[in-house]
């Protein structure tokens, strides 16, 4: 058994023990423990769950790149690799923060959550805003994917080179993996929203903390996904 769940346990069994029943405890449950494994564990299958559908595309990446090496690695090579680090940065580093907010919410510290769990959300605001300017950048160049790829044409020379249109493969996948990320980002912060909102009402405590490491949890399968794909997309290529 985890420290958390022991220590949603033992505040559960206190209570019980003195006749009181949790209000944060819902009806089909035996225990705060229980709750907590139940939800936990739902979380993790539901991750497990993503996982599998990010591994069908990054399966898909490499056979893609294993018929056409060489226009992938041309391709990548239009990628901004300083961008996409920064993005890693603050990513990795929002894990923490989101981490943190774990670890104030198991102490009761209900301010040292609520500013952890602020940082996370604008880390994830300043990913976002960097993946915009990214895509802007890839608009503007015409590396798009399917019939909008526009990069092969003279008008669209890249330092005098162009690339050939085959190379819009890299570009279908490269949108479609860092869009669904996206995506997974945006969801994100609507979970950790609101478990901010949450947090603000007073309804987390170290005797209920299961909002704030379930969707923790999420943020860090957020963070794991990318940690594979930059280095597929802008360092391998």
């Amino acid at each position: 058994m985890s420290s958390a769940t022991t220590t949603e346990a033992s505040h559960g069994a206190h209570a019980e023990a003195h006749g009181h029943h949790p209000p944060f405890l819902q009806h089909h449950f035996d225990t705060p423990a229980h709750q907590f494994d139940a939800a936990k564990m739902g979380m993790w299958i539901f991750i497990c769950t993503e996982i599998l559908m990010f591994g069908g595309l990054f399966v898909a990446y490499g056979l893609f790149r294993g018929r056409e090496p060489e226009i992938f690695h041309l391709a990548h090579e239009r990628l901004d690799k300083i961008m996409g680090a920064a993005n890693t940065i603050v990513l990795l580093f929002s894990s923490l923060t989101a981490a943190l907010a774990v670890r104030q919410s198991q102490v009761g510290d209900r301010k040292g959550t609520t500013r952890w769990l602020i940082i996370t959300l604008l880390c994830a605001c300043v990913f976002l805003v960097v993946k915009y300017f990214e895509y802007t950048h890839k608009f503007h160049d015409g590396l798009l994917p399917g019939t909008h790829f526009r990069a092969h044409l003279p008008a669209y020379a890249h330092h005098g080179h162009t690339l050939p249109y085959r190379a819009h493969m890299f570009f279908a996948l490269y949108f479609m993996m860092t869009g669904l990320h996206g995506v997974h980002v945006l969801v994100g912060m609507g979970i950790l929203t609101w478990v901010l909102k949450r947090n603000l009402r007073g309804e987390i405590s170290k005797e209920y903390f299961t909002p704030v490491e379930i969707g923790a949890l999420y943020w860090h399968l957020v963070d794991l996904v990318w940690i594979y794909l930059f280095p597929l997309l802008y360092l391998v290529g």
